[in-house]
């Protein structure tokens, strides 16, 4: 399907995330949690390599969720914050990213219940992304000299459309079709079973299969 084709293109953020994914074995979270317990016993530099490492994918997801730059950089560092205060309370039980995560969802969502704020995802600076060229490949066969109109029509009906999603339909979209993250992640993220995020994954594709029917059929 079409719609399958369109919210499973990322950015170029998110092609880095899922290719550090892929790396991200045993090893890598055993690294994380001995960077931990280093914070948690007084080295606080330490937490700078935590920083370091996830502030790109931190900074994503929220930009993301909000579709605002100064925002997704303030709650970036609010996030941060808060996991650096809470980080006494992390046993290494979850992968410290979905601890992570989790606490920049929460933020975020609270900012925007608070603001009133939409959720969009974005696909800017076309020329610079690959992945959102291929966006307008899968969907049009227009000429590439016309792919800044296609794209910004693209933008407008995308954000036009996930804005009748709910909240939490709209998390599960970001973070699998755009973050990459798998459905068990994003249960523990969310806090849901794995089924719920598959049926919310489910309802959420096939609105917007309806919703852009016009402009992909």
């Amino acid at each position: 399907m079409l719609i399958d084709s369109l919210m499973t293109t990322t950015s170029s953020v998110s092609k880095t995330f899922a290719a550090a994914k892929d790396l991200a074995t045993q090893t890598d979270r055993d690294l994380d949690w001995a960077i931990v317990q280093r914070v948690q016993e007084g080295n606080v530099g330490a937490f700078d390599q935590l920083v370091q490492k996830y502030r790109e994918h931190i900074f994503s997801v929220i930009y993301n969720l909000t579709s605002n730059r100064e925002d997704a950089s303030d709650l970036t560092q609010e996030t941060f914050i808060k996991a650096f205060r809470a980080i006494g309370r992390f046993k290494g039980k979850s992968a410290f990213f979905t601890w992570l995560y989790r606490i920049a969802i929460n933020t975020t969502m609270t900012f925007l219940k608070k603001r009133g704020r939409r959720r969009y995802i974005n696909y800017e600076t076309i020329n610079e992304e690959a992945s959102a060229a291929e966006i307008v490949e899968k969907l049009t066969a227009k000429q590439r000299s016309e792919k800044g109109a296609l794209v910004q029509e693209l933008q407008e009906k995308l954000n036009e459309s996930l804005q009748k999603l709910s909240p939490k339909h709209r998390t599960v979209v970001i973070l699998h079709e755009i973050e990459g993250l798998e459905h068990a992640e994003i249960a523990e993220i969310t806090k849901t079973s794995v089924g719920t995020v598959r049926s919310r994954l489910h309802y959420a594709k096939q609105q917007l299969q309806s919703y852009l029917r016009d402009y992909i059929g």
